[in-house]
């Protein structure tokens, strides 16, 4: 087992199936130009390769396939099927919901019970102007189908002030009725936002702006969570419960547990640093001459994790899956 002094190792992958999205959201990609799928990504069977080397190699019990928007993918069936026979503790997959309806019964037969849909607003003109892409109803109709479908649903948003602030209680309330977990996630230093500190101040939502927020209407506590979970979580009695992923208010680095591989063949080890390391090539390659060279490289992707607190990357964050 790879082990650093801090007692972290890698347990949770997550992988970006493809750097492809149909929105192009304005704290993700400033010059509103959707991203596209990069010319040299792995194939679906490289990339379950890729997984199946890091269970044995580092000890990844837990998956989760991101993107870009991993739905858009035409490799989803292929590498959902092949990483559903790995025996993997957890699948989960985040989506931004556009398409869930359309691809909810693949997801279903793939044992897919988990998911976080990515939404920042209820309201559709606003919803417009951050995604610049999709449309609002079409989301919430593939939420409302999942659950019916019985999947366990988390929200995951994104504050920002001038832009959805005031969203933050509509959502909640949203979720709360719908038995769906509302994850806030504070701004993150990243992309041009890790050069433009005046932008990000502009739109950044602290921890304890939320809760100040959030406590006019409701009383709450802090609920338990895994160690090395990135949220900190509420219970709100008797309606369920909200988590705020606090990056910058309480960092979780100590505890990361976090490896991401792009659909690239890129190994990061942390969002925190500008260091990656390549593994396509390992992937062409037999078991016994892979995964020895793919342990040196995840000895070197743990010692790039912060000792303390994330301080920023200039990496785009849905490049390496969120």
């Amino acid at each position: 087992m790879i082990v650093d002094r801090q007692g972290r190792r890698f347990r949770n992958l997550r992988i970006s199936l493809t750097s492809a999205c149909n929105y192009a959201c304005t704290y993700c990609v400033p010059n509103g130009k959707r991203l596209v799928a990069a010319q040299d990504e792995l194939s679906a069977e490289a990339m379950a390769r890729g997984v199946a080397y890091l269970i044995e190699a580092a000890g990844i019990e837990r998956l989760r396939i991101t993107g870009g928007e991993p739905l858009v993918s035409p490799k989803l069936e292929a590498f959902m099927t092949a990483v559903g026979q790995m025996g993997l503790a957890d699948i989960s997959l985040t989506t931004n919901g556009q398409l869930l309806a359309k691809k909810l019964p693949l997801l279903m037969d793939a044992g897919i019970r988990r998911i976080n849909v990515s939404l920042d607003t209820l309201d559709a003109s606003a919803f417009r102007s951050i995604a610049r892409g999709g449309d609002l109803a079409t989301v919430l109709h593939g939420m409302d189908q999942a659950a019916a479908a019985g999947m366990k649903i988390k929200v995951n948003m994104v504050p920002l002030r001038g832009q959805n602030l005031d969203q933050v209680m509509p959502l909640l309330d949203y979720c709360l009725e719908r038995g769906y977990e509302l994850r806030f996630i504070e701004l993150m230093r990243m992309g041009h936002l890790a050069s433009d500190s005046n932008a990000f101040l502009q739109q950044f939502v602290s921890l304890q702006q939320l809760l100040s927020l959030i406590g006019e209407r409701y009383e709450y506590l802090q609920a338990d969570a895994p160690v090395d979970a990135t949220a900190v979580r509420y219970q709100i009695p008797g309606l369920g419960h909200f988590g705020v992923i606090a990056n910058e208010s309480v960092p979780f680095c100590r505890t990361c547990s976090r490896l991401r591989l792009s659909s690239t063949g890129w190994l990061h080890g942390c969002l925190s640093s500008s260091n990656r390391h390549y593994v396509g090539d390992l992937l062409d390659k037999p078991r016994h001459q892979a995964l020895p060279a793919l342990q040196r490289l995840l000895v070197k992707a743990l010692g790039d994790k912060q000792e303390v607190a994330f301080s920023g990357g200039a990496t785009i964050m849905k490049i390496i899956g969120g």
